[in-house]
């Protein structure tokens, strides 16, 4: 069994342009002295890591990589979500997701669609030259707005999306495989990939390409009521990522899984600091330890109620309080020593 890395951190959330969180040199400062050891990097926001240099500078990602080092931090991995929502987006929401494209490619969606698949490429280059393994992203989305089945879906209409899906991303997965990394999707409501169906039917449309794999995020199984547990027993193979952000579901007799149009605090389900959710911590680190995951632990904070600073401040020591120290013996082997055949035949009776 491998013992999970961490305590680390999702940077996204974080990045400002007020200090302490205004530059990657002050970020890991801060950081590093709550206990955390790791950073994941946005590689959409350029106070943080510019993806164009990345791609094409491996003494860039050496700077980079030393300003996070001097630190004692390392880099977990890169993360695309906002470019990996862009490489399929239904036309329902184009004016809403072209604040994630540069100036020159909204109104547009096709060159919009082209720039997000050039830029998962890029970052597959970038995490090779930062000696990653594994990158986080989103899938994006073609059919999210059929989810609820009214009015009923035409025949083979979710067949063909997943096709679709799967031909945009396959050059991205090619480069990726040619790269030596792994692509992580993070389940996520309003992604194609929000659930263990969906994974399945996309990873069956890849022709079950080796690249395809998941960031495990369980607050968003809370939100949609599926079994987070269960979850790691059937696709622990494909885990390569962890996001450790707790959540909570408050049943209530006005609104349920779909929020009712409210704000994050008002809904039924909603997003909360590490300890104070629903999750249970203790079974997920155990499983993922288990199952020999090999993994960093990484704090995503996305809190409703609790400032960011204290739900960071937090984070680090609740995340190392639940990474496991694995045993290398086993409480029952009393017997130990060699083999003796003659010794196991007479207890046999043979």
């Amino acid at each position: 069994m491998k013992k999970i890395k961490g305590p680390a951190v999702f940077l996204a959330q974080f990045a400002g342009d007020n200090a302490p969180f205004n530059t990657l040199d002050n970020l890991c400062k801060w950081f590093a002295n709550l206990g955390y050891k790791g950073v994941q990097l946005p590689t959409w926001d350029k106070r943080i890591i510019d993806i164009a240099k990345a791609t094409e500078s491996k003494n860039y990602c050496d700077e980079i990589k030393g300003i996070v080092n001097a630190y004692g931090l390392e880099i977990t991995e890169l993360a695309s979500h906002l470019q990996g929502q862009l490489v399929a987006v239904n036309p329902a929401y184009n004016t809403m997701f072209d604040g994630f494209a540069p100036e020159n490619c909204r109104n547009n969606p096709k060159k919009r669609t082209a720039w997000a698949v050039q830029q998962l490429k890029n970052c597959a280059i970038a995490s090779k030259n930062f000696g990653l393994t594994v990158h986080g992203t989103f899938s994006g989305s073609l059919m999210w707005h059929t989810m609820y089945p009214w009015p009923q879906a035409p025949k083979d209409l979710v067949k063909m999306g997943f096709e679709e899906l799967a031909k945009r991303w396959l050059p991205i997965l090619n480069t990726f495989d040619e790269n030596g990394v792994a692509v992580c999707y993070e389940i996520h409501p309003g992604e194609d990939l929000h659930d263990g169906i969906t994974f399945e039917r996309f990873l069956k449309a890849t022709g079950n390409h080796k690249s395809v794999n998941i960031l495990y995020d369980p607050s968003h199984f809370v939100l949609q009521q599926l079994d987070y547990l269960k979850y790691i027993d059937y696709y622990h193979e494909h885990i390569k990522m962890f996001h450790v952000k707790d959540a909570e579901f408050n049943t209530s007799g006005k609104s349920g899984v779909y929020g009712g149009y409210q704000d994050w605090k008002d809904r039924a389900g909603r997003f909360r600091s590490l300890g104070d959710g629903q999750i249970d911590f203790k079974s997920i680190f155990s499983k993922l330890t288990q199952y020999d995951c090999d993994v960093w632990a990484v704090l995503e904070w996305e809190c409703c109620i609790k400032s960011p600073e204290q739900g960071a401040k937090e984070g680090a020591p609740f995340i190392q309080n639940h990474i496991i120290d694995v045993t290398e013996k086993s409480f029952d082997d009393f017997a130990g020593g060699s083999v003796d055949k003659q010794q196991l035949k007479n207890i046999l009776g043979i």
